[in-house]
């Protein structure tokens, strides 16, 4: 059984990844430029296609027959060809998105307002399924009568989903909206799920708004067409392990910890260890600036080689799966946080201040470590969803961070 994506351009997907833990098909990746779409979908040797944009609207002349649901929405994301060569239209998005709307909320939103931002095929989709639950929508563009410049009109809304690749990767960092606009909020969705945590959801965490991103979103939309493909049912609860651990694959491991306690041995061994690329923050601040760290002390001082530090986590923070392991300080700088925690789990490498290491390390040589550990300590706690100390062998203190992220 030959399945696949179609879109114009594909880069890296997720898509196959998710097949591969539902079904035993042939799952590839077909990149084709608008004028080869339709010979592909009439004739191509395919059996089921998930699509992507652009053609979520291109391909529906094509199709024999659509489901209610791709004919409400006027969108099509997943197609089959049956027995007899005719072309069968669904849209999976839409259970995607319920599923994600029933984990995060599970109490009715009838009669709450929400508002959608965007206008796209995305929007079209959350707007049908958050009508269905029978709330008051509200869709945000940039020219329409709900627009950005008017969105006081709307501090009362209790629901905000964005469907804007706003804040997405590689663009991260950028927000659609301050959430502060609306105190009444009782969540906040995103469609977007690299990173796993946008600039809009880690403002929803700040403010302790009950928020979820996109990837529950991607994997049951999956799971919804991998049942058209194959015809028949999957167990629901395929959705949330395929979502933990493709999550899990996804997320950096992130280690902070004073400097000289471990970080660059014991993420070198934790990288090893889990097949994954091991990213140092110095190292590539180092080969960025062209000169080692002392100098740049020397020339910039401590507030020069913080921007330096900042601008690189900035791009660090983006990757996806990797073991990052950061400066001694980086915790100093408030902006470094959503930079590391947007796409990572932060581990805070605890050890004794007699054990550190100081060679080459500027701000250590002749330094009161008590005194940079009581004024840093705080920051630690406040940077890290989890502390390992590492008193041990760095097998053992491996052991203990592989333990710990279970």
């Amino acid at each position: 059984m030959r399945c696949g994506l179609l879109g114009e351009k594909l880069g890296h997907s997720y898509s196959p990844q998710i097949h591969a833990e539902l079904a035993d098909y042939e799952y590839r990746l077909y990149e084709k430029a608008p004028d080869e779409v339709e010979d592909f979908v009439r004739n191509g040797g395919w059996h089921g296609l998930n699509v992507t944009i652009p053609y979520k609207k291109t391909v529906i002349p094509f199709c024999d027959e659509l489901s209610e649901t791709a004919a409400t929405i006027g969108s099509v994301n997943t197609l089959k060809r049956r027995p007899d060569g005719t072309i069968f239209g669904d849209n999976t998005d839409a259970f995607g998105f319920e599923t994600l709307l029933t984990q995060t909320i599970p109490d009715s939103i009838t009669g709450q307002k929400a508002l959608v931002l965007g206008t796209g095929g995305a929007s079209v989709t959350v707007c049908a399924v958050l009508r269905r639950h029978g709330a008051e929508v509200v869709t945000i563009s940039r020219s329409g009568e709900n627009n950005y410049e008017n969105l006081d009109r709307h501090a009362d809304a209790r629901l905000l989903v964005n469907t804007t690749p706003v804040g997405m990767y590689p663009k991260n960092g950028v927000s659609p909206v301050d959430l502060a606009l609306f105190p009444k909020l009782a969540c906040v969705l995103d469609v977007v799920y690299n990173p796993a945590r946008t600039a809009l959801l880690l403002q929803a965490e700040k403010l302790r708004i009950p928020h979820a991103g996109g990837l529950t979103m991607l994997v049951a939309q999956a799971k919804r067409s991998s049942e058209i493909f194959l015809g028949n049912t999957l167990p629901d609860g395929e959705i949330a392990r395929i979502t933990r651990k493709l999550a899990s694959s996804m997320q950096n491991i992130v280690l902070v910890g004073m400097p000289g306690c471990g970080k660059s041995t014991v993420g070198a061994l934790l990288a090893r260890r889990l097949g994954r690329p091991l990213l140092e923050a110095d190292a590539e601040l180092v080969k960025t600036a062209g000169m080692s760290i002392p100098a740049i002390f020397e020339i910039e001082g401590e507030p020069g080689f913080r921007r330096r530090e900042t601008a690189t986590l900035s791009e660090l923070g983006k990757k996806s799966g990797a073991v990052i392991s950061t400066g001694g300080g980086c915790v100093t700088r408030p902006e470094n946080y959503p930079l590391l925690h947007q796409n990572g789990t932060i581990l805070w490498l605890r050890r004794d201040l007699d054990k550190l290491a100081r060679e080459g390390r500027p701000l250590s040589l002749g330094a009161d470590l008590a005194a940079m550990y009581a004024v840093r300590e705080p920051l630690y706690v406040r940077f890290a969803d989890f502390t390992v100390d590492n008193t041990g062998t760095p097998e053992e203190t491996v052991d203990a961070i592989l333990e710990v992220l279970k």
